[in-house]
């Protein structure tokens, strides 16, 4: 077995990237011309540092860093866990890989061979986005996946994070630590693209409740928010804390700001591994250097291995990068070292104009989309057709000494080894809280939450209230009382999907963070209940009030609060079928569509517009009459109302007076077997499984639940 440590990748010497010095004791004695890895030279520094005495100089590096020092330093070890994180040895490791680890400081090598992702359409029909692609990414390092558009880039960071979608099929091998495990929570983290974000928030609420739902319950809270504000110091965003993210409604802070919290929040539990999608995306040139140097520079001090994607970035951000894995058609372009990535362009007949920006050059070479331009366009921008340059390169990358390196380094990764990262996480009742309080404050600051929805409610209760005022007792006065109950539990609770934008934006954050690992589906579904059971308990009392004591119901207490209660219950129903709805159809506009046609269906089968003797058996007598909450709402109010009231009869039609019983069960065709109490418990129990129904539609159903299981990735046929 090799005794030697990994080759390492030598950056070239820029104002922003300098060489990393000699250790210490190469400079005593004498040796100055190797360079130590990044995340080495960090290490003995900080254990230097660690180890002096206040107002002593830091004694020399010692030739080898002890296990046990290295265990206590900041940079975490085999024997200590730092931050929650439980290493495993793997019970054949020797004194090398050993060695490898304590230098590393429990960071994280991913290595990817022979990768093919394959997209599959409904009527079977295959394309091959990725073909054959391998690579590997180091700690301390930040490897960058570029290419045109429709390369397979983000599909390749998918692959590796673990996140494809249930349409594509792949093989090939990918290991973390020279091993197949899988990615846990708090040794990777993934930014995506879009800033999924609480719009109602600050910046600093947004980390705060981050960072108790992180990180574990051990770590007491004082401790958290310090590490929220050493988080928040890294990237920039100490001038705008208390600054609200804005959205849709409000305009909040910038779009440089936004990908900076985003990233912000993903790295509180300092993540050994962080995918970023397209950091640099909707921000100028000078936003995205000063993200991408933030990057770098957490790669280099915390030892972190970063993937990220990048489209194309300007040449300050481009000299940031380690390596480079340049995608095209998805193939592999080039490999390596993102310093040699011109002169590998050059030797192969593609040379980089002088005062050109190198990413600007290869995306223009290996860009195929635009090659049925002009003869003129064509002549100025790319020496030869783009497909010609793909096979070229593609060619010649794989004949190259870069290649046979990258590949050596895979097969030395692999045979190191490696331990099994895991991290503790927060209590379920630590996160339930946290949750429900973040989402309660969320709610009170949206306006089209709940607010809206309770000023249209009041509107429309002092309309029922005034246009059947005191029904009275008269023979009329049955059709006035049903036709109010109806509208009152149909409309009322049909106009809860008016809230249905705002969940949607929920649900967003709620994909996200759940893919990210923060929490699970039953911490969501609890949270979200508890935080709007206030809120949904209000817009039933108040506007119910007022429709109920103006039109004249009943006028005792407990039938009163039966009638919230059923109003109340119904509109917590609704909100559980519009759960449903956001986690099949997500677009909110096809969303709102499909809630109120499901709920117009089931206030056709209620009883109210047709008689249950008269509904058609099949389908809408059985089942759709007896799964319809509107139906044991209209009789539970019927029950509430009519039971025990004597109302005149139609003169010269049988006795001057009708029991409400006789109304119940001759005219409406109430069923009179079990209380109005049985009704309401039924309504309860259709509010828990549909929030049942949802966790399983989340959990079995999601296209988006993470696929990577620590296994090799074989081909599903």
């Amino acid at each position: 077995m090799a005794t030697s440590p990994l080759p390492r990748w030598a950056p070239t010497p820029s104002p922003s990237r300098p060489l990393w010095g000699p250790s210490s004791a190469a400079a005593a004695s004498g040796s100055s011309s190797r360079l130590l890895s990044p995340f080495r030279a960090m290490l003995e520094a900080l254990l230097r540092r660690r180890s002096a005495p206040t107002g002593e100089a830091p004694p020399p590096a010692p030739p080898a860093v002890d296990a046990e020092a290295a265990g206590a330093g900041v940079g975490g070890g085999i024997h200590a866990g730092f931050d929650g994180i439980i290493t495993d040895r793997h019970p054949e490791d020797d004194g090398w890989r050993e060695d490898i680890r304590r230098r590393d400081g429990g960071g994280v090598f991913i290595t990817w061979e022979d990768v093919w992702v394959t997209a599959v359409d409904g009527r079977g029909r295959t394309a091959a986005i990725l073909q054959g692609v391998s690579g590997s990414a180091r700690p301390g390092e930040v490897l960058a996946i570029m290419g045109p558009s429709g390369c397979g880039k983000t599909t390749l960071l998918d692959t590796l994070a673990g996140r494809l979608h249930t349409n594509l099929r792949s093989k090939g091998d990918i290991l973390i630590n020279g091993r197949r495990q899988k990615l846990a929570f708090g040794t990777s983290a993934y930014v995506t693209q879009e800033n999924v974000l609480m719009a109602t928030l600050t910046v600093r609420e947004a980390i705060y409740y981050s960072a108790q739902i992180q990180l574990p319950d051990t770590m007491p809270v004082a401790e958290k928010l310090a590490r929220a504000g050493d988080t928040i110091q890294e990237m920039g965003l100490t001038g705008a804390l208390d600054t609200r993210i804005g959205g849709r409604e409000a305009k909040g802070i910038s779009g440089g700001q936004r990908k900076r919290l985003s990233i912000c929040l993903e790295i509180l539990t300092r993540p050994r591994l962080l995918f970023l999608d397209e950091p640099t995306s909707g921000v100028d040139s000078a936003a995205s250097y000063h993200v991408m140097s933030r990057i770098a520079g957490l790669a280099a001090t915390e030892g972190m291995t970063i993937v990220a994607v990048v489209h194309q970035p300007c040449s300050e951000v481009f000299e940031l990068f380690h390596g480079l894995c340049l995608l095209a058609a998805g193939q592999t372009i080039y490999f390596g070292p993102a310093a040699n990535a011109a002169e590998f362009f050059t030797s192969n007949g593609y040379p980089c104009p002088p005062m050109r920006n190198p990413s600007d050059h290869f995306l223009r070479t290996i860009n195929r989309d635009f090659e049925l331009e002009s003869e003129e366009t064509r002549t100025v921008y790319k020496p030869s057709a783009a497909d010609e340059a793909i096979e070229t390169l593609v060619n010649a990358y794989k004949s190259s000494n870069t290649s046979e390196n990258a590949k050596k380094e895979m097969h030395d990764i692999n045979e190191m080894g490696g331990v099994m990262l895991r991290r503790n996480q927060a209590t379920f009742l630590t996160k339930v809280l946290v949750l429900t309080r973040r989402s309660f404050v969320n709610m009170y600051r949206d306006v089209g939450y709940y607010w809206l929805r309770l000023g249209i409610y009041i509107s429309i209760s002092l309309c029922l209230g005034t246009i059947f005022y005191n029904f009275g007792y008269g023979y009329d006065s049955i059709r006035s009382r049903s036709s109010m109950l109806m509208f009152t539990g149909g409309l009322l609770t049909l106009m809860a999907i008016g809230g249905f934008p705002s969940f949607v934006e929920e649900m967003k954050i709620f994909r996200r963070e759940r893919l990210n690992g923060h929490y699970g589906v039953s911490e969501f579904v609890i949270s979200n209940w508890l935080s709007a059971t206030p809120y949904l308990i209000l817009i039933a009392v108040v506007p119910g009030a007022i429709a109920y004591y103006l039109s004249g119901l009943k006028r005792r207490v407990d039938h009163f609060m039966y009638f919230t209660l059923v109003l109340c219950s119904c509109t917590m129903l609704v909100e559980g079928l519009m759960m449903i709805v956001a986690a099949i159809v997500p677009d909110f506009l096809m969303g709102v569509i499909t809630g109120a046609g499901i709920q117009g269906i089931m206030m056709l089968n209620c009883g109210f517009f047709q008689t249950p003797s008269k509904l058609p058996k099949i389908v809408w007598k059985y089942p759709m009459f007896y799964i319809s909450f509107q139906k044991y709402a209209l009789q539970g109010f019927y029950k509430n109302e009519f039971l025990g009231l004597v109302l005149e009869n139609n003169p010269g039609v049988g006795d001057k007076t009708i029991t409400g019983e006789q109304v119940l069960s001759k005219l409406f065709e109430t069923e009179m077997g079990h209380s109005k109490w049985v009704d309401f418990a039924v309504l309860c129990g259709m509010i828990v499984a549909y929030r049942l129904l949802f966790v399983i539609i989340i959990k079995v159903v999601d296209k988006l639940k993470p696929m990577f299981k620590g296994e090799t990735f074989r081909c599903q046929a």
